[in-house]
């Protein structure tokens, strides 16, 4: 539909020191995502404090390594978690996606771990992955587990301020990576096995109504993570296909960004000088990508 957009190469800002990698040790991620194939440690979650230091969640061994504006990565935290997606709130805690034990707070200044909201109703999730705070601190998150095409009963939350869980989509083919747009009426939502973008109207008394398909992709297996820049541009992360599309806020493919080190190319934020870079997980090999973008990322600490 569209001729292919220019493309350039990510390069590597970052890997994780062989004293990190965890060879020879099972996790039952690896067990079920890669058929017991042997993973040292697994990328997700990039997110930047307020010092302008990089996050990053090991999903299979419960870890959050943080690395500093010189690519010196250190481990913070070590727990009994699958930690995926990870934002931070202007007051400097860090919250987190698990697929393990809902969602959660990590304080970088005591080091502390706790649930933050883990069982709905008494229910547990079925395997929380990436979330997006609103400017008024409402937390939208995604709720993935094994759903997919077989079993489109993925979800989509909005956890209120006041403590009030509204599930907003209930039937997502394996909601992943979100993102509001600028005025929050549309939440952009990664769905993998989907291989699309849906774009999720949000009406005037909370509820999704017209929910349908803004970018429709092929190859690779999806769309996994995204972030979005000061234009309303979506910096989209095509895990397996080795590559991060920039779309315009209209749907346009902009930019190619290819990947020099593999293809688990999972997700990315903005950062680094005038917040103009985009710096992307590939997952599998435990290295951090970086790449030179057009316009800078938008501010994501102006909630309440």
């Amino acid at each position: 539909m569209f001729a292919a957009p220019p493309a350039i190469t990510a390069r590597v800002f970052a890997r994780l020191p062989d004293k990190f990698c965890q060879p020879g040790r099972r996790s039952a991620f690896a067990d079920v995502q890669f058929h017991g194939a042997e993973l040292p440690s697994f990328l997700e979650g990039p997110s930047f404090d307020r010092s302008g230091n990089l996050w990053v969640t090991d999903i299979p061994f419960g870890r959050l390594f943080k690395i500093t504006p010189g690519g010196d990565i250190s481990l913070e935290l070590e727990y009994d978690g699958e930690p995926n997606g990870l934002k931070f709130h202007k007051d400097g805690r860090a919250f987190i996606t698990d697929h393990k034990n809902g969602l959660m707070v990590f304080d970088p200044k005591t080091g502390k771990i706790e649930p933050h909201f883990d069982r709905p109703l008494l229910q547990r999730f079925r395997g929380l992955n990436d979330l997006f705070f609103a400017s008024n601190g409402d937390i939208y998150f995604t709720d993935q587990g094994q759903t997919g095409l077989q079993d489109p009963s993925g979800r989509l939350y909005r956890l209120r301020t006041n403590g009030q869980l509204d599930c907003l989509l209930n039937n997502v083919p394996s909601p992943n990576g979100l993102v509001l747009s600028a005025d929050e009426k549309i939440v952009y939502l990664c769905v993998t096995r989907d291989n699309a973008i849906w774009r999720v109207p949000i009406m005037h008394d909370g509820t999704a109504s017209k929910v349908g398909v803004g970018i429709q992709m092929s190859g690779g297996a999806g769309p996994d993570g995204m972030a979005v820049d000061a234009a309303g541009n979506l910096a989209v992360c095509h895990v397996l296909f080795g590559a991060v599309w920039l779309f315009s806020a209209i749907g346009e493919p902009m930019l190619r960004i290819n990947s020099p080190e593999g293809l688990l190319v999972t997700n990315c934020a903005y950062g680094g000088k005038d917040n103009k870079q985009l710096f992307i997980t590939e997952s599998k090999s435990g290295t951090i990508l970086v790449a030179d973008m057009p316009v800078a990322g938008r501010p994501l600490y102006s909630h309440a």
